[in-house]
């Protein structure tokens, strides 16, 4: 079935450019319809493999020349030398699951230099987000409401603090002073909507001025809707 709708994909040429491609994968349940399993078999074809939504509570296994790789943020066009990735403007990035699992990369010799690029816009995931989850699913417990279930990754905190307009943008890293203020008045405002009292700010910092360096270094941060 897959191969079959990857090969309808590379037959309809895009009418709106001169021999150009472009192919959407949406999901139409509620996850664990096979998404990443598609986006693999037809990436390794593209020029461009974008993610346009969403963070690390995704999931897809990867088996590539016998090699295993576990992704949760990552694109997978990742694996292949000629495609680019992009985290979209749409995307909660959590940096540390990011740098984790680009280790993979590291470790079986896979070159994404140049390959792998994220919005200035895109919503930083804090440790903050995911601990203000693990506290409002342990109150329902405690009060015997009924959990959501959530993933503890922090996605809906994230979004939820970019829908009120006081979540922090990868863009934002570009300058650290600047940053630092504005990191400042997040956590600020996290402890107040999320009600989290015990929180490692300095931790997450000292994490994040480490990653930083290692994003301007690679020229990761774009503005996507330019690219």
């Amino acid at each position: 079935m897959l191969s079959r709708i990857a090969k309808r994909a590379f037959s309809t040429p895009c009418k709106t450019g001169a021999n150009s491609k472009f192919c959407v994968i949406l999901g139409s349940q509620w996850g664990d319809e096979g998404k990443g399993k598609l986006v693999d078999i037809l990436s390794k074809d593209y020029d461009v493999c974008a993610r346009f939504n969403g963070g690390s509570n995704a999931g897809h296994t990867i088996v590539v020349d016998g090699q295993k790789y576990a992704f949760h943020l990552l694109p997978c066009g990742i694996l292949y030398p000629k495609c680019k990735n992009i985290l979209g403007n749409g995307v909660v990035v959590h940096l540390q699951t990011m740098f984790e699992e680009l280790a993979q990369l590291d470790k079986n010799g896979v070159n994404y230099s140049n390959r792998l690029f994220i919005s200035d816009r895109a919503t930083l995931v804090s440790n903050m987000h995911r601990e203000a989850d693990r506290v409002s699913e342990n109150k329902k417990a405690k009060a015997g409401e009924k959990i959501i279930g959530t993933t503890l990754q922090g996605i809906g905190p994230s979004y939820g603090s970019k829908v009120l307009r006081f979540g922090l943008r990868v863009g934002d890293l570009i300058d650290w002073d600047l940053f630092l203020k504005k990191y400042d008045k997040f956590v600020t405002d996290a402890q107040y909507v999320y009600r989290v009292e015990n929180f490692d700010k300095a931790g997450e910092l000292d994490e994040l001025k480490q990653l930083r360096e290692r994003i301007m270094k690679g020229g990761m941060i774009v503005d996507s809707i330019e690219f």
